[in-house]
């Protein structure tokens, strides 16, 4: 079961124009923990959401394309005040030269709340991932920590992909906070090196993998995964042993 953000991406098909010029774009499905559900769905997993959707056409889009997926729906549901899905339109510039602009403004992913929390889907499942975004604003906030509540509760493993967004979070003591808090609950963490700064930043760290994954599965973490973008990414076990995986 997956729990956070799910959105949706425009991306132009005219390239390497600035986006003021840009004149169609493409629609896909958009949000970090989203894309895992389908990639996992993909690889034969049975996969579950928790999520709010807009109550629009972009909602029934996004839930849509879950069902083709073949992802449980049951738990994915509508806004009622007219809240909506999150957007991400990309400017691609040349070839190594892109960017986002992202319209999060009052999201509807971040108005999940502690009553769509179902413990017992929960207990059905073999693992919950926890997107970071979804720390950054009540209520999403608290239904997060309260479903990793009922997996601890519950013997289920949780995943926690750190996810770091800079918009909606306020300052980094908040994001610290809150990341730090899950991570000490989390069997397998995954962030890039950056976001395993911003959660460490109150523990004294010395921003190396090594500290970091040491200092991780001396809490719970079973396996720690740290992202260095075009370097590939590190993989770090709790029996002591690691792999590194280039891009691909």
């Amino acid at each position: 079961i997956l729990l956070g953000r799910v959105a949706v991406d425009f991306n132009p098909t005219d390239y390497y124009c600035p986006l003021s010029q840009s004149t169609t774009f493409k629609k896909y499905l958009g949000g970090s923990p989203a894309n895992i559900a389908v990639g996992l769905s993909r690889l034969g997993k049975k996969c579950g959401f928790f999520a709010k959707v807009s109550d629009d056409e972009l909602g029934t889009f996004v839930e849509n394309f879950f069902k083709n997926e073949g992802i449980d729906c049951s738990h994915i549901t509508r806004c009622t005040n007219g809240e909506k899905i999150g957007l991400t339109f990309t400017e691609i510039l040349s070839e190594t030269e892109s960017s986002i602009l992202m319209y999060r403004n009052d999201a509807a992913d971040l108005k999940l709340s502690v009553e769509d929390i179902d413990e017992d889907y929960i207990k059905k499942s073999k693992a919950l991932l926890i997107s970071g975004t979804a720390l950054c604003e009540s209520p999403s906030r608290e239904a997060a920590l309260k479903a990793v509540a009922l997996a601890k509760k519950n013997g289920v493993p949780i995943i926690f992909d750190i996810d770091y967004r800079a918009y909606n979070w306020k300052n980094s003591d908040e994001i610290a906070i809150y990341y730090s808090s899950v991570a000490r609950e989390a069997d397998i963490i995954l962030g890039s090196r950056e976001e395993f700064d911003l959660t460490e930043k109150f523990i004294g760290l010395d921003g190396t993998d090594k500290s970091s994954a040491d200092y991780w599965h001396s809490k719970n973490a079973k396996i720690v995964i740290i992202k260095h973008g075009k370097e590939g990414s590190y993989a770090y076990a709790a029996d002591g042993t690691n792999y590194k995986v280039n891009i691909f």
